[in-house]
């Protein structure tokens, strides 16, 4: 009765260091990363932002430490029954198997836990990166300075420079009145319209783009020559037939209420 009790002892005791020394990875409370409220934020906004972005780090790391001592308990389990195993088997041979176990399982157990804490400590480290990478991302995206990235600055587009060919081809069709405004050298909605406008009414193909050959027949076009391509005879209208003695003279229109005089003799 004796030996059982003190087998029993040392596995209680087993079992307690598995769950002191195994189990030790944990989700973090915060990062280690120092960050600055970005220009312009203020500290109330810095707040918010980072309660969010610990909340989302959390969040990627989720069960990563309890995966982690689950690893390590498992370990320690295995190294307990395996020095159970051996205690017994070297008790066994002196008569005293029992308490040969149970020795036999505390020292596995004592090494399998040393093994998993070491083991949980690695994933912890593992687990603290991931979560300071994910918080350093959130509030990076959020305009925060965060070290080791540049400030975010927001960058206006660079214009296109200023094209000679569709600068003549605008001052062109301003001239004929195809383009309102300023030739400014770049090709925009107004211009492709006012080509494509220009091709149609003067028989080219029509495709909108600037090109030589296309300001070359600009240039050579008269002023007034928009306006005659424009212009559309009255609904209905026919054209005279004949010498233009034939043509019937205009009647002039008699006021309202006029009577002729009579033919004197």
């Amino acid at each position: 009765m004796i030996v059982r009790r003190t087998a029993a002892k040392h596995i209680i005791i087993s079992a307690a260091m598995i769950a002191t020394l195994a189990g030790c990875a944990a989700t973090p409370m915060g990062p280690t990363v120092q960050v600055m409220p970005g220009p312009g934020k203020s500290f109330d906004t810095f707040q918010s932002d980072q309660a969010f972005c610990k909340n989302y780090a959390a969040g990627q790391v989720k069960g990563q430490a309890d995966a982690a001592n689950n690893r390590a308990v498992g370990a320690a389990l295995l190294t307990t029954a395996l020095g159970a195993a051996t205690g017994a088997a070297v008790g066994g041979s002196v008569g005293d198997a029992a308490n040969g176990a149970a020795v036999g399982a505390a020292a596995g157990a004592g090494g399998g836990a040393a093994i998993g804490a070491d083991s949980s400590a690695n994933a912890q480290v593992g687990i603290q990166q991931q979560y300071d990478n994910a918080f350093s991302q959130c509030m990076y995206s959020k305009g925060e300075q965060v070290p080791g990235y540049a400030p975010v600055v927001a960058v206006a587009p660079v214009p296109a420079a200023a094209d000679p060919l569709v600068r003549s081809t605008q001052g062109e069709l301003i001239r004929l009145g195809y383009l309102s405004g300023g030739a400014d050298g770049r090709i925009g909605p107004k211009t492709r319209s006012a080509i494509s406008s220009f091709e149609q009414a003067t028989g080219l193909p029509v495709d909108g783009s600037p090109s030589p050959r296309l300001l070359a027949r600009l240039q050579s076009t008269p002023t007034n020559a928009a306006a005659a391509t424009t212009a559309s005879a009255p609904s209905g209208w026919v054209a005279p037939t004949g010498s233009p003695s034939a043509a019937p003279a205009p009647t002039a229109t008699a006021p309202s209420g006029w009577v002729a005089p009579a033919k004197t003799q």
